[in-house]
């Protein structure tokens, strides 16, 4: 087993649950420019037609991840697309190993995918409530950025690439917990609120 492939697919399935395309795209562009060598079953990463694909979707994640509300939806329908991506990058990456084995490194590559992903989506629904857009903007800058200098050190670090993940996912624990408070604190007032509403009178027949 390469113990730097596999501490490359964590990364990347922890990663993927940030920007699976942008994941995708550098991962990509790394194996064709010669800065990597990606593990055997993800060379069709760095095929033309998959970088092609990856790129228009970036950009496409790229506009929507930034406006409120809309990456919220996006988020929601990309639940069903970064948790499962997570997995396969990382039971890829160990293919010549027992299948039982490769089953475990697909559920801790879903569990990785689930972390950020989770706190990325629970992040976002916190900011919606706030007035500005700017927010938004913020926080999706700084996972753009996340996603691809944790893969560059990655390729270039692997053991740094492992503690900075390490620190990642304290700072995704922490904020899914505090996150997890204001939703639900939001959603009580919520529910308080439309509680207090006065309800409709029926005319009479």
């Amino acid at each position: 087993m390469d113990w730097s492939s596999l501490g490359l697919a964590a990364v990347a399935s922890s990663t993927s649950g940030l920007n699976l395309y942008a994941t995708v795209l550098t991962l990509g562009l790394m194996q064709r420019y010669g800065w990597l060598q990606l593990p055997g079953k993800w060379n069709p990463l760095s095929h033309t037609w998959v970088l092609a694909l990856a790129a228009a979707l970036f950009v496409v994640e790229f506009i929507a991840d930034k406006v409120p509300y809309l990456d919220s939806a996006w988020d929601a329908i990309h639940t069903f697309i970064r948790i499962p991506a997570g997995a396969i990058l990382m039971a890829a990456a160990v293919a010549d190993v027992d299948p039982s084995l490769r089953l475990v490194a697909g559920l801790i590559g879903g569990s990785l995918a689930l972390t950020t992903h989770s706190t990325k989506a629970t992040a976002r629904l916190a900011a919606n409530t706030s007035p500005e857009p700017f927010s938004n903007v913020l926080l999706s800058t700084l996972e753009d950025i996340a996603t691809v200098s944790l893969l560059g050190l990655a390729a270039s670090h692997p053991i740094l690439a492992g503690l900075a993940l390490v620190l990642v996912l304290g700072i995704c624990a922490a904020l899914l917990y505090t996150c997890f408070k204001f939703t639900r604190m939001f959603f009580g007032k919520l529910s308080r609120w439309l509680s207090s509403l006065p309800p409709e009178s029926t005319s009479p027949d």
